[in-house]
């Protein structure tokens, strides 16, 4: 990933609150004719290893997972993408002073790189969509549980599945949220967000955190 100094993001816990808050990522792997890719929610074993490890499952009727078997010393890369908008040159302070300005995109991604161990355990995978659902049901009112489901159908549900563990080589972080651009143009941009892009709050605080501009 091309990471100028000043899109660098690094700091561990930033990064994995990244994939916890967007954990639907793009599985990459080599493929016989090529790359593979799939979007597959993940789950985040921080405590695990050097920079932590990801849980995830496929369905045992996606090739992908046999791939990965094949070529277990061919690393993968997840890509988890965060916040993004589109930011228009309007924005800028720049425009109404020189004029010499164009559009960009402002994004917060993290890529992830590690070795892909597969695992077909029946309790392996048991516990991973008991996890899994935990992590995205636990926010509700009346949270929904696999266990409220009949047993036989979640069993018959798990062998159709197969397991994926990551343990993390290397995780890299960008956060491209206009910390190139003067102070003034910063402000204009998240102003320009929270005013015309109702749909990008969090991308508005991000160039205020990052901008220098939320006074912290």
């Amino acid at each position: 990933m091309y990471e100028p100094p000043h899109f660098q993001e690094t700091r561990q816990d930033v990064l994995h609150g990244l994939i916890r808050s967007h954990p639907l990522g793009l599985l990459i792997s080599n493929g016989q004719d090529g790359p593979v890719a799939n979007a597959i929610p993940f789950l985040l074993d921080a405590g695990v290893g050097q920079n932590g490890r990801l849980r995830a499952h496929l369905a045992k009727a996606n090739p992908q997972w046999r791939l990965l078997a094949d070529n277990p010393t061919s690393p993968a890369l997840i890509v988890f993408q965060g916040a993004d908008a589109y930011v228009t040159p309007s924005w800028y302070e720049t425009k109404r002073e020189t004029g010499k300005v164009v559009p960009t995109w402002n994004y917060a991604i993290v890529q992830v790189r590690g070795m892909v161990k597969v695992i077909d355990d029946q309790a392996w995978l048991a516990q991973q969509i008991a996890d899994l659902t935990r992590s995205q049901e636990g926010v509700r009112e009346t949270p929904w549980a696999v266990t409220d489901a009949p047993a036989p159908f979640i069993q018959s549900q798990i062998k159709g599945i197969i397991g994926l563990e990551i343990e993390i080589t290397e995780i890299h972080g960008k956060w491209k949220v206009s910390q190139n651009r003067p102070v003034a143009d910063r402000a204009g941009v998240a102003e320009g967000l929270e005013s015309e892009a109702p749909n990008s709050p969090d991308m508005a605080r991000l160039v205020r955190s990052y901008g220098g501009l939320d006074g912290n």
